[in-house]
């Protein structure tokens, strides 16, 4: 639990000063991300459970400091996920389950903070959408991966914020069209 909180703060305190510095979210959230996650990585050998555990830490990290700052909650998800996905390295499958997760990270680290849920479930599904050439997989795959992993965790957090999240990722978003593979029901 101390690394999680370890790395939340590091990862806060970097986009803050990223943010501040550059006034560049996207490319701040992006580039703070990656190199945090190539060094957690590097360190725990391979994604697995530690990978899993830091992807959460580095959203809430980013979404936290992307608040304090009153940065674009969107553009912070998006650059999030981005940013996972350059730092985690995966393609294919893998790379679907992390879209997936860190969209349900990007959620619920925005609930806590009582930001807008519909901008970051949009925010993450555009970089997923943005990161998917390199990465095996089609945009549409892409997209729905990170609507549904947005609609999951808007699921545990209550029935209107799974209404917010499901009516913003329904539909086209950044040009893709989004599918869903799973029936998807917000909580009564």
């Amino acid at each position: 639990m101390s690394t999680h909180k370890g790395i939340l703060a590091t990862v806060k305190d970097d986009v803050i000063n990223a943010i501040e510095g550059s006034g560049d979210v996207a490319m701040a959230v992006v580039d703070t991300v990656a190199s945090t996650l190539n060094t957690v990585i590097r360190d725990v050998g391979k994604v697995g459970s530690a990978g899993t555990q830091a992807i959460a830490s580095v959203a809430s990290g980013v979404i936290h400091g992307a608040s304090e700052v009153g940065s674009d909650l969107g553009t912070a998800a998006q650059g999030t996920v981005e940013g996972v996905l350059r730092g985690t390295r995966e393609t294919g499958k893998e790379a679907l389950r992390t879209i997936r997760h860190t969209a349900a990270s990007v959620i619920q680290s925005t609930a806590d903070v009582g930001g807008d849920l519909a901008l970051a479930a949009k925010g993450a599904v555009k970089g997923a959408v943005r990161a998917a050439q390199n990465l095996g997989i089609t945009d549409e795959e892409a997209a729905s991966a990170a609507a549904q992993g947005a609609i999951d965790a808007a699921n545990e957090i209550g029935t209107v914020a799974s209404q917010r999240v499901r009516n913003a990722v329904s539909g086209t978003i950044a040009g893709t069209r989004i599918v869903f593979k799973e029936n998807f029901r917000g909580t009564t």
